[in-house]
């Protein structure tokens, strides 16, 4: 008998209504996120990764609940989130660290307030002097001095006030972390770093990720599986270096071809994507991806692709490997 996943949305979908005037009639919807499906087993790190606007963030609103899906569920260990009562212990087991740190914290609030607020209103630790003492201890679980309790945002630096969002999140001890795009803001030197903490403490604390970037090789050192997304729909699923050894869907390979290598010799032999990211208010018919695609053939402008098998932990959306001429799209496919 399967375990119950930590974390899953089954069929999600979430369309936004577009006006053209105040009083206008909708007319149109822009369709982020189109029948979305996604497991995380307890302590697993699940990382979705494609361009900007496929719809990535618009997964995280969903599963924290900042946004209501048009259809579809989220569960967590088997509840269903979105027909239990919305009370702020229920909201505890699901925190945020967000891509920008400068607007995740009150620029007129110490770093003291900040941590022992989510202390306070969740009513976790009872007195001042102890919830001091926690927020210190927070500080140290992700590499400050508690020195830092007694400055503002405005004195510490990017990386500095990513640890101190981690911290936040981490004190009300959920169980899941969404880190939307976590390193997106900060130099690469501090990236490494940020990356490090965040491996080392879902050890530490048994957490477990969903890790949303856009930076498929950052998405290669702390994933344990990926899910590739464009347009609202995940095209490609499967362990980490089962993606990165023997990409399936174009676009998959098409990601991995536009990851820099420091030696040119090592350059994949993959092609690289092309052309704009289409509207996500007009969609292109059948496969989304056709209009990009190097493979592309009668058959794909007419019919959405459905996730073909490769193994089983393992599928992809394409038609080439519905009909068999897998084997045109997964040569050469190593990669660097």
């Amino acid at each position: 008998m399967a375990s119950t996943p930590r974390l899953e949305v089954r069929d999600l979908v979430k369309h936004f209504p577009v006006r053209r005037g105040t009083f206008a009639k909708v007319r149109e919807s822009v369709r982020a996120v189109n029948g979305v499906s996604l497991r995380i087993e307890d302590g697993e790190t699940v990382a979705i990764v494609g361009e900007s606007g496929c719809g990535k963030s618009t997964i995280a609103r969903l599963i924290l609940r900042l946004e209501r899906p048009t259809s579809g569920s989220i569960s967590l260990d088997g509840e269903d989130l979105l027909a239990a009562e919305d009370t702020i212990a229920a909201r505890r087991a699901i925190q945020l660290v967000s891509q920008n740190p400068w607007s995740a914290l009150n620029r007129r609030k110490t770093i003291k307030h900040t941590l022992t607020q989510p202390l306070k209103v969740h009513d976790l630790v009872p007195t001042n002097v102890d919830r001091t003492a926690r927020a210190a201890q927070l500080l140290q679980e992700v590499g400050l001095s508690p020195d830092y309790l007694y400055r503002y945002p405005s004195g510490i630096s990017g990386g500095e006030l990513q640890r101190v969002t981690i911290a936040r999140a981490l004190a009300v001890s959920p169980d899941v972390l969404i880190l939307d795009e976590p390193t997106a803001s900060l130099d690469v030197s501090v990236k490494a770093s940020i990356i490090n903490l965040l491996i080392d403490l879902r050890k530490m604390e048994n957490l477990t990720y969903l890790f949303i970037t856009h930076e498929i090789d950052i998405a290669k050192h702390v994933s344990d599986r990926i899910a590739v997304m464009y347009l609202g729909r995940i095209v490609e699923q499967g362990p980490t270096e089962e993606i990165f050894e023997d990409p399936q869907h174009p676009y998959t390979q098409s990601l991995l071809a536009s990851v820099p290598v420091p030696d040119p010799q090592l350059r994949s032999e993959l092609k690289p994507i092309s052309g704009e990211v289409p509207s996500a208010i007009d969609l292109p018919s059948g496969c989304t991806f056709h209009t990009r695609c190097p493979y592309v053939f009668d058959r794909c402008p007419q019919e959405i692709p459905e996730l073909t098998v490769i193994n089983p932990s393992h599928v992809a959306a394409c038609h080439l490997l519905e009909s068999g001429r897998g084997a045109s799209v997964a040569g050469g496919a190593s990669h660097g």
